[in-house]
């Protein structure tokens, strides 16, 4: 039988699923009224084939809310430009309070650039929006993207939600180094875990991933320290767990664990998982 999740763009219809049920929430901390319908039966089917379903939807809550938090605050800090790397399904252009002078850049496949675009059609964004399709994977040509959007000498904020957990440590090393050689690219925000979580979470999945070819496997050992080879300092993170605990979303089982101290960087065997900002020495 063909694998339920085919490849990694299937598994932002599974996160869609969380967004959607978090929305319908009286007490919803994110409104995302596109998720349902962008998720469609697959990642409702693709939902239902994990064993816990969603039960850890609270950490996917949390990122998302994470993210929307550290967007709102860059444009507070008038950041001009964002550029969304491997987009999937995500609809802050078109959900989120954004200025109307922000440029807000969606990159990814042409396959999921396609689909978004036929999902959203007559859907009018809240701020300058652009989509570009480019596999990422392609060196030279991300490269000369980067480069174009450099050039047009705009204060950029980079997002990668959910992408460097599927890349190897060279791989994700390599787009750090890329990223940073562009001087307007100056914060990056992103989701890390610990290599104590990391087991944890294939686990929670089974052979799902592994069964599409995408398993998790991105917990660097040195934590957010890692990025600073590759010319990116550190300047924030916050926890997810933390964050669901604020948020009055941690299941039940968790609520003692939650209430613990978590390590500083590197948190080593420790399960955590968050959502970090890295600031580019360059700028």
């Amino acid at each position: 039988m063909e694998p339920i999740i085919r490849n990694i763009a299937d598994t932002a219809r599974w996160v869609a699923v969380y967004r959607a049920d978090e929305s319908d929430r009286k007490d919803a901390v994110f409104n995302d009224p596109f998720a349902r319908k962008l998720s469609g039966s697959l990642g409702e089917q693709i939902v239902q084939a994990m064993e816990e379903g969603r039960k850890n939807s609270w950490s996917f809550v949390a990122r998302t809310y994470l993210f929307d938090q550290f967007v709102i605050s860059h444009f507070a800090q008038n950041f001009e430009m964002i550029v969304n790397l491997a987009s999937g399904l995500d609809a802050r252009p078109y959900r989120m309070n954004l200025p109307e002078s922000l440029i807000w850049v969606d990159v990814d496949l042409p396959e999921m650039n396609s689909y978004m675009k036929e999902m959203m059609l007559g859907t009018i964004p809240k701020c300058k929006h652009e989509r570009i399709a480019i596999d990422l994977s392609n060196r030279e040509a991300r490269l000369e993207l980067f480069n174009q959007l450099n050039q047009r000498n705009k204060k950029t904020l980079i997002l990668s939600e959910g992408l460097v957990g599927y890349l190897k440590d060279e791989e994700v090393g390599t787009l750090a180094f890329d990223l940073s050689h562009f001087k307007n690219f100056r914060n990056w925000v992103l989701d890390l875990m610990s290599p104590g979580i990391l087991p944890l979470i294939n686990d929670e999945m089974g052979t799902l991933l592994e069964d599409a070819g995408t398993p998790l496997i991105f917990a660097p050992t040195d934590g957010e320290d890692f990025f600073r080879l590759f010319g990116w300092n550190p300047i924030e993170s916050k926890s997810k767990l933390k964050t669901a605990l604020a948020l009055h979303r941690v299941p039940a089982e968790l609520k003692h664990f939650s209430t613990l101290p978590e390590p500083s960087n590197p948190r080593g065997d420790f399960p955590w998982s968050g959502v970090c900002v890295f600031e580019n020495r360059l700028r």
